[in-house]
């Protein structure tokens, strides 16, 4: 029972960590409304390309220490880091080319479904009624938060191309798939006994070196002005360096599926400070759209109420802490 109790308390210490990691990525649209001239790439490469590289200084000590463990997993460490890479070119441009309502929901409302999948295949974990419903709550919930933004968008600018938006709406299923990818690949280094600060230090700041020439490349915007070098630098510390060392927290309490469940809360951070910040005005449907984001993080955060025993003594799964996932047969 005790045992219960810490797994208990540790699952909503990660929850909570994932949570405010989302509010802070949520910062990130409204943010880059100040330096409108600087392009999607040399947003995404700032943000993740630096915020990488800054953890991986940070966590240099750790990295070193762990490096013979880092080597034993280097498929999955180059994984994550190629994923952490093309995350935010995919992410940012799916945004430019078809509208930041469309881009979110669509990057970071199929990312749960894209780790539900990627451990089911690869983990053997199955998916309980719990997460179930939480993942169901939070799509819906994101999709009509997405349907809200994307009819005032188009009442503000007018339609945008077809042939744009479906390659903005590929582009963000190439980045949820990503987003999901490198997830699960620090939570695999993390249960295999590599401290988080070292996982996420290693994947982010290799994947930060890959985004170097990006940077170089597309970056001179950043430096033509204070105000533009002011949001790049806010988005590389706050959002992404801060942000994603709190990721790595929740990623050893609870796996990536929940995570990537519980950063829905991102899109509708997003909406609400665009509506403080910006002036934008949300339809009723978007605000539906939120309340019922902050459904599903309820219903995925509440704690467990117990497992229902059955007949000579096995208990149901569906009760499992934190309504994740478990392995089949796990009781």
């Amino acid at each position: 029972m005790r045992r219960r109790a810490g797994h208990g308390r540790s699952a909503a210490t990660g929850a909570l960590c994932v949570l405010v990691a989302s509010v802070l990525w949520g910062t990130t649209g409204t943010a880059a409304t100040f330096a409108p001239e600087v392009g999607p790439l040399a947003i995404g490469a700032v943000a993740m390309g630096m915020g990488g590289l800054l953890q991986a200084l940070v966590a240099a000590p750790q990295i070193t220490r762990h490096a013979p463990r880092l080597r034993e997993q280097r498929g999955t460490v180059l994984l994550g880091a190629v994923s952490v890479a093309v995350y935010p070119l995919a992410f940012y441009s799916s945004m430019h080319l078809a509208g930041v309502a469309v881009g979110t929901v669509v990057s970071i409302g199929t990312a749960p479904l894209a780790s539900a999948l990627i451990e089911r295949v690869v983990d053997g974990r199955r998916l309980t009624r719990r997460w179930m419903l939480a993942a169901g709550l939070g799509l819906l919930g994101t999709v009509l938060l997405c349907v809200a933004e994307a009819a005032h968008a188009a009442d503000d600018t007018g339609q945008a191309s077809v042939a744009a938006t479906l390659l903005g709406v590929g582009l963000g299923l190439v980045a949820a798939a990503t987003y999901a990818l490198y997830s699960w690949a620090a939570h695999r280094l993390i249960t295999r006994k590599i401290p988080s600060r070292a996982a996420m230090g290693a994947v982010f700041g290799l994947g930060g070196l890959l985004l170097v020439p990006v940077l170089a490349m597309t970056g001179g915007p950043l430096v033509s002005s204070w105000s533009n070098a002011a949001v790049g630098t806010y988005m590389a510390l706050v959002p992404m360096f801060a942000g994603y060392v709190l990721f790595g927290w929740g990623l050893a309490h609870v796996p990536a599926s929940t995570a990537t469940t519980l950063s829905l809360l991102e899109p509708a951070v997003a909406a609400v400070l665009a509506v403080l910040v910006v002036g934008e005005r949300l339809p009723a449907t978007g605000w539906m759209g939120i309340a019922l984001v902050i459904a599903c993080l309820g219903v995925l955060t509440a704690p467990a109420t117990g497992r229902r025993h059955r007949p000579g003594g096995t208990a149901s799964s569906d009760d499992a802490a934190q309504g994740d996932l478990v392995r089949p047969g796990a009781m």
